[in-house]
């Protein structure tokens, strides 16, 4: 429990509270001159004086609606930061965030100043010193001199220009006009935008729609007609996103950059702050899907004594972090708090909180998911074809995966050699003889339907691989049919579960029960069991005891896992996962569920 949990984030006020909360325990980490965040040592691709910019930076996506919306909790903070403002800026202090260059990470952090030029010019830009205003806009006017990559960042040179423009001042429009031309080419349909080609995930919502609605809230006058496409874009993909969300509140972990946590509720704060309301997702769903993620993530130790933000995901874990994970980074997760610009008399504050409870099924083919929930809508498990662009870190296991859930997490390999070290969960990997275990890694060719995902895929050479996975409620099969030209050993996963959990004290801790057997293996406590059963093919079950800190969720976990020697040639393979919340073991494989399985063999 932390010290965060108690808040009950139901009004304006409780918001308004959390986000001044989850500042205040920064301030001291600030540098004499209040321009940069030091709050840990690690490291990441851009050194430690731009990862302190970055720190400072990010705690804006909170102070600068917090400040529109006229929060009195705001105006200490803003008096720490103004001058952090004005010292960073200002090329003869020794806290200058200095002259940027091509793809420079500086470029990311300068977005919300755009957003703040639009959203609180009078506090941002006027009420600046005359000398500070011209620093403000010669630093940041550098983004229209430099080459950056060509993705979600052109949107932060786009809110740097229509900030420009809110208060007067010289914007480059043609780089304006360019940057969201090329915006558009990202758009593939169905509300979904990409930032690698291969990819769909968690940028098309908190970046490209997110930074897309902002642009709506400011530039409705002057662009109608792209603001309208940006908030029908937004209506399109809210309900496909709405399903990545279970009734506890708990997103799907997918994909990568997983450690901006409550990041993933902001392009409801967007919605909101947009106008991007339905049938169906109206202000009372949109504030429900907001809120009670927010209450989830308050609950988790993702915090350190201190109370501020860790690398990681449920708990603090540097294994997932990306190369451009700093020890500020984290605070991304600000962006949620865009709905505090909204007064109190709104209509997103005066609705009732409402639940929203997305269909069981849902067949997203633009991201390659299929995306399922159980009848009492506690949790969700997401299918997939893969998503694949071979540049993040632990990219097989953030996308790759046969199934993810909001319950169990996936988990990402400490070494190759071992089961242990491996954590295979959800997976099926294969080795020759005293190598190292392969998983899927990119696909040959795949299908999806609302039935069921199939694909065919070489974790090395001379193998080759047919999967289908068919859902089946709180079950999924899958059938593999392997051609090898070697003996191989294969090792299929089920869900991580976790190990032990912690009761009133941290000292109280229930270990799991584990269960093995030449056709099964499963384990279970209170956080939720798994069971995979063998029904052709596999020699034997085990439970693995994973390295510590192997999983997004808990850090000590067991992985239900089925053994098979393979021969050379053909080899066929069906198992069944069953995977639950409350720590209750099937008797058995139902009969319908047994019925898909043979219908595979």
């Amino acid at each position: 429990m932390n010290r965060y949990a108690s808040n009950p984030i139901r009004s304006r006020a409780d918001l308004a509270c959390l986000a001044a909360e989850l500042i205040e325990p920064l301030v001291p980490c600030l540098s004499e001159g209040k321009a940069r965040l030091h709050i840990g040592d690690t490291g990441a691709v851009y050194d430690e004086a731009i990862a302190g910019m970055e720190g400072f930076s990010r705690v804006l996506w909170a102070l600068v609606p917090m400040l529109a919306g006229k929060c009195p909790e705001a105006e200490a903070l803003w008096a720490v930061w103004r001058e952090g403002l004005i010292h960073g800026t200002d090329p003869d202090h020794a806290e200058y965030w200095g002259d940027i260059g091509e793809f420079d990470q500086r470029m990311v952090e300068m977005a919300v100043m755009g957003m703040a030029l639009c959203m609180i010019p009078e506090r941002f830009y006027y009420e600046l010193p005359a000398g500070a205003r011209v620093n403000l806009y010669n630093w940041l006017n550098q983004i229209n001199r430099h080459e950056m990559p060509q993705n979600n960042w052109l949107f932060f040179r786009v809110l740097v220009n229509i900030g420009f423009m809110h208060v007067g001042l010289p914007a480059d429009e043609a780089r304006l006009k360019d940057d969201l031309d090329n915006l558009e080419t990202h758009y593939c349909g169905d509300g979904w935008y990409y930032d690698k080609p291969a990819q769909r995930d968690y940028y098309t919502l908190w970046a490209f729609h997110y930074y897309g609605l902002v642009y709506a809230r400011f530039m409705g006058e002057r662009d109608p007609e792209r603001c309208r496409r940006f908030i029908e874009r937004a209506r399109l993909i809210a309900p496909r996103f709405a399903a990545w969300f279970d009734g506890e509140g708990r997103a799907l972990p997918y994909g990568r950059s997983l450690t901006y946590r409550f990041a993933e509720g902001a392009f409801w704060s967007a919605c909101a702050l947009g106008g991007a309301t339905q049938e169906g997702l109206d202000w009372g769903a949109i504030k429900g899907l907001l809120l009670k993620n927010l209450r989830w993530w308050m609950k988790q130790p993702i915090f350190d004594r201190d109370g501020i933000l860790t690398i990681g995901y449920g708990y603090p874990n540097l294994i997932f972090a990306e190369g451009y994970n700093a020890p500020g980074s984290p605070y991304w997760a600000m962006k949620v708090f865009a709905v505090l610009a909204l007064p109190e008399d709104h209509l997103f504050w005066q609705a009732e909180e409402a639940d929203y409870t997305p269909p069981r099924v849902l067949l997203d083919e633009q991201a390659r998911l299929l995306v399922t929930r159980d009848a009492d809508n506690r949790s969700v498990i997401a299918y997939t074809a893969g998503n694949h662009a071979y540049e993040h870190a632990h990219e097989d296991e953030k996308y790759e995966k046969f199934a993810y859930s909001t319950r169990f997490g996936f988990s990402a390999s400490k070494e190759a050699g071992t089961l242990k070290k491996g954590a295979f969960d959800s997976m099926l990997a294969l080795r020759g003889q005293r190598g190292l275990w392969h998983v899927r890694s990119g696909l040959e060719r795949f299908s999806l339907s609302e039935r069921e995902v199939r694909f065919t895929w070489q974790p090395m050479d001379g193998v080759t691989i047919d999967t289908v996975v068919i859902p089946c409620g709180p079950w999924h099969v899958r059938r593999h049919v392997i051609h090898s030209d070697r003996a191989l050993e294969a090792a299929e996963g089920a869900f991580a579960v976790c190990r032990d959990y912690a009761g009133s004290r941290p000292c109280d801790r229930v270990a799991s029960e584990r269960i093995a057997s030449e056709s099964m293996a499963a384990a279970r406590c209170e956080k939720g069991s798994c069971a995979i059963y063998a029904i052709e093919g596999y020699d034997k079950g085990e439970v693995i005891e994973t390295e510590p800190n192997t999983s997004l969720m808990y850090p000590r976990t067991l992985i239900p896992t089925l053994l098979k020697a393979i021969e050379p040639g053909e080899t066929r393979l069906v198992c069944a996962v069953c995977a639950t919340e409350d720590g209750t073991l099937p008797n058995g494989i139902p009969k319908e569920v047994m019925q898909i399985a043979e219908q595979c063999r």
